[in-house]
């Protein structure tokens, strides 16, 4: 299951405590005792793996290194080793205590979110003039402990978008290498699927029903994250008994939950269409255009149909936003 939301508190390094230490060589006997090590520093970076928040769930608090304590011959603490989390490009991370927001767009950015204590000074710090054996030292600082909400929006080029069985997952398996389930039966895709088609991300929705936006099927879970995607892909099942009123479902849906999905740029499909006789076919695609929904009928068994599919995909590729831009020159 796709975790997308989690509450994680944070503990970076305490610093090193610094040393009280003498030579022990005769005629240079000052202070030798060594600074401590800073403790370990947390960062987030971002990944292309949507279900890194998976590892956060059952970890509700976590520690970096200390840094390492002083010792005497000058020899200062080691400095705690950086801890990186990887979260999904797409994560807002929340700071619960300032409200302070930053999303993680793009894959390998970093970001700083719980700084390491400073270490403490040794004694051979103190030394003066005044004060040639000085036992005087300091512990190390505190470092940061933070909470954060982490908040997963998909980042895609393009949504799939479509009741459950319209043919969505294994349209993506078909154009990329995601190996999404599929079967003949309601919510196969009980989690969000994504896959490359030479660096344009797409996005496998799961089917949506009526009433999604009020909470029913897999309800809003799934509906927030296509407010991520540029472009929808909208599928329509040719096998359906009505296919305008399933295209006006999701339509409907997506409305309610968020007006602004609606005007997102849409293609409509109408998916498995080796499944009805021509007549058939040639029936359904007048009654959606008799309300101005031109629709384009695709079969995964057809090449020609999928490369409709596959042209419509490199003209959205020419205009995408450049989010992906380092994935893309890495084809």
């Amino acid at each position: 299951m796709l975790i997308d939301e989690v509450l994680v508190t944070l503990h970076a390094g305490h610093g090193g405590r610094g040393a009280v230490a003498f030579n022990k060589v005769k005629l240079s006997l000052g202070p030798t005792g060594g600074d401590g090590g800073r403790g370990a520093s947390i960062y987030f970076e971002g990944v292309a793996d949507i279900n890194m928040l998976k590892l956060y769930a059952s970890r509700r608090e976590i520690r970096a290194k200390n840094g390492g304590n002083g010792r005497g011959q000058f020899i200062d603490g080691k400095d705690g080793a950086a801890l990186v989390l990887k979260v999904p490009t797409g994560t807002s991370v929340v700071n619960m205590e300032t409200g302070y927001t930053r999303e993680l767009t793009r894959v390998g950015e970093r970001i700083l979110v719980a700084g390491g204590g400073d270490g403490g000074r040794g004694n051979f710090k103190f030394r003066s003039g005044s004060n040639t054996s000085p036992k005087e030292f300091e512990e190390g600082k505190d470092g940061d402990v933070i909470s954060y909400r982490l908040l997963l929006r998909l980042i895609a080029d393009v949504g799939l978008v479509g009741l459950p069985n319209a043919g969505k997952s294994s349209l993506l398996n078909e154009l990329t290498a995601a190996a999404a389930q599929v079967g003949d039966y309601p919510f196969t895709t009980l989690e969000p699927n994504l896959g490359a088609y030479y660096g344009l991300i797409i996005a496998d929705i799961p089917g949506l029903i009526e009433g999604a936006s009020d909470g029913k099927g897999l309800g809003v879970k799934f509906l927030k994250h296509i407010e991520r995607t540029k472009t929808l892909f909208h599928l329509i099942a040719t096998d359906s008994d009505n296919v305008l009123r399933d295209y006006e479902v999701i339509r409907e849906e997506l409305l309610k939950f968020n007006p602004k999905l609606a005007k997102k740029s849409e293609c409509v499909f109408l998916s498995k269409c080796d499944t009805v006789t021509p007549e058939e076919l040639k029936a359904k695609l007048a009654a959606l255009k008799r309300k101005k929904i031109i629709a384009t009928p695709i079969s995964i068994l057809d090449d020609d149909s999928l490369d409709v599919v596959k042209k419509i995909l490199n003209e959205i590729s020419k205009t995408a936003p450049s989010i992906n831009a380092e994935e893309r020159r890495g084809i």
